[in-house]
């Protein structure tokens, strides 16, 4: 991940509804949401919530896929990934030692890992 696509995903993110969405979808896992069922959940109106997709999907944060009627959207776990790649990228200037609670406290979250959520 670059600069320009961290600032990017930044962005989407910095919005209380956005990150709301966000977060539903990373705790839904790889199953997704479908559309009409995160606003819902939210409350958000639908077209509100189609905005915010629309920002989150363009970042790169989240993708639609569509399901017969409905589209279904899922977080992507590898921009996730390569997000805080990016910002743990240059950590403690070569002192693992300094990293070692980011790195546990990364290891504690009940979030599932990128790779378990790649179908």
């Amino acid at each position: 991940m670059d600069t320009n696509e961290a600032i990017e995903a930044f962005a989407a993110l910095s919005h209380p509804g956005r990150i709301a969405i966000f977060r539903l979808l990373v705790a839904a896992g790889p199953d997704g949401v479908p559309a009409g069922r995160i606003g819902k959940q939210l409350g958000q109106k639908q077209n509100t919530t189609s905005v915010n997709l629309s920002v989150l999907d363009r970042a790169g944060l989240v993708s639609g896929e569509r399901d017969g009627r409905q589209v279904i959207y899922r977080a992507n776990f590898a921009a996730v990934g390569g997000l805080v790649a990016y910002l743990l990228e240059d950590c403690c200037g070569g002192r693992t030692e300094a990293c070692t609670p980011v790195a546990a406290s990364l290891a504690q979250t009940s979030s599932p890992r990128p790779d378990q959520c790649v179908e």
